[in-house]
Parts: C-alpha cells; sequence; structure tokens
C-alpha cells in the first residue's frame, strides 16, 4: 500500500513539474505513453535497499559507483524528448540501475544499452531480466563511441553530461532520429539538450533546461 501510494504521489510530481517547466520544454504534460511507461516500472526495485523509503521521491539517488538513479522527473522528460514509438530501436548510453532502461523497453522495440561500470551493466542486466524486461541488451564499453554494430538508431539518450556531443553518436543516429543528452562541464553549469538529425545529415539542437548530471567518462570496450 505504501509504495502504491509512492508510486501515486511520483506522478503527480512529475505532472507538477511538468507544469512548472512548461517555460523551458514547452511540455504542459507529458503523453500517456510515456506517463503509463513511468507507471509500470518498480523504482523500488531499481534502487539500494537502505534508499527503499526514498524510491518513489521525485529526486536522484545514489546507487554507487559515484553513479545515480536520475529524478523521475528528468527520466519522463527525457523519454518524451525521444519522441519514439513500439516499432523503435534506442541506443542509452549509462545504464546505472536499469530504471530508465525498463522504461524505455516498455515503449519501444529494442533497447541498446551501454554502462561503462561493469559491475552495474551486471547488475542491471540480471535485474531486467529477473523482471522480465526482454527486449533489451547491455554491455559495458566507452559510450563516447557508441554501439556501432547495431546503428542507425531511431533515438539515443544519454544519462550523463558529456563536455561536448560525441561524433560517433550522431553519426549511429538515423535521419530523422533524436538525440537527448546533457552537455556541460562536470558538476558545473549544464543543458539538456536535443538534437534532430535532417535527411540531409543536418542537424538542429534545441535547449530544453538547466540540469544536473553525473559526468560521462570513458569506459573500456569488452
Amino acid at each position: 500500500m505504501a509504495r502504491e501510494k509512492g508510486m501515486e504521489q511520483m506522478l503527480e510530481d512529475i505532472r507538477l513539474e511538468t507544469e512548472l517547466t512548461r517555460g523551458y520544454t514547452g511540455y504542459k504534460q507529458f503523453s500517456d505513453a510515456v506517463m503509463s511507461a513511468m507507471a509500470g516500472v518498480p523504482r523500488h526495485r531499481f534502487v539500494p535497499e537502505a534508499l527503499q523509503p526514498f524510491a518513489y521521491a521525485n529526486g536522484p539517488l545514489s546507487i554507487g559507483y559515484g553513479q545515480t538513479i536520475s529524478q523521475p522527473y528528468i527520466v519522463a522528460l527525457m523519454t518524451e524528448l525521444l519522441a519514439v514509438g513500439t516499432d523503435s530501436r534506442v541506443l542509452e548510453i549509462g545504464t546505472g540501475s536499469g530504471y530508465q532502461t525498463a522504461i524505455l523497453s516498455r515503449l519501444v522495440a529494442r533497447v541498446y544499452s551501454m554502462e561503462r561500470v561493469e559491475p552495474l551493466a551486471k547488475v542491471a542486466r540480471e535485474r531486467l531480466s529477473s523482471l522480465g524486461y526482454d527486449n533489451i541488451e547491455i554491455r559495458s564499453g566507452d559510450g563516447y563511441l557508441g554501439w556501432p554494430e547495431h546503428a542507425p538508431y531511431d533515438g539515443i539518450i544519454v544519462t550523463a553530461a558529456a563536455p561536448y556531443i560525441p561524433d560517433a553518436l550522431t553519426d549511429q543516429l538515423r535521419p530523422g532520429g533524436r538525440l537527448v543528452i546533457p552537455v556541460g562541464q562536470s558538476f558545473g553549469a549544464q543543458e539538456l539538450l536535443l538534437i534532430e538529425k535532417g535527411s540531409g545529415n543536418e542537424f538542429n539542437t534545441r535547449k530544453i533546461l538547466p540540469v544536473a548530471f553525473v559526468p560521462l567518462t570513458p569506459g573500456t570496450e569488452e
């Protein structure tokens, strides 16, 4: 019962923050599909046991290794910005706990997710499998390089802040696809960006709102 109430409050907090930030984002509300995905993923299964009482709070939580599970509102916003559909193939950079991965998996055909911290990748892989998310593939590696074997992607989402937009990611985006990425200095000023790729490989970049993410650091290929 407490978790059901926590979920209800989380969804209401997302709705309230969506209204408060509409001047930045242009969204008065998020789509039914995104909100349904947020409601369908048990966030408490993706946070450390000691933080279970805070699982549905509208804020980030530590998951170890200097990484976090993102604020629910930000997860919903970034998912909305991708504008993907049931036949889409998505690349996620920064698996972390697997929470954003699970949200995406409820909306698209296939999720490819990369995590530089191998222990996090291993736990996320096992967790998502045990929860029945079977349209996800996870590997450990350098997110700056993307995952070219499965490109091009309909959408790419980056859950850590890079100092610049990696060329490999824009190269792996299909024409008409979207890249959602926080860009800025580590633990400094950052902006969430939406980058849309045109049919002639031109790009339209839009600043969405100021954010605070852990840094995207290079990893090691398997």
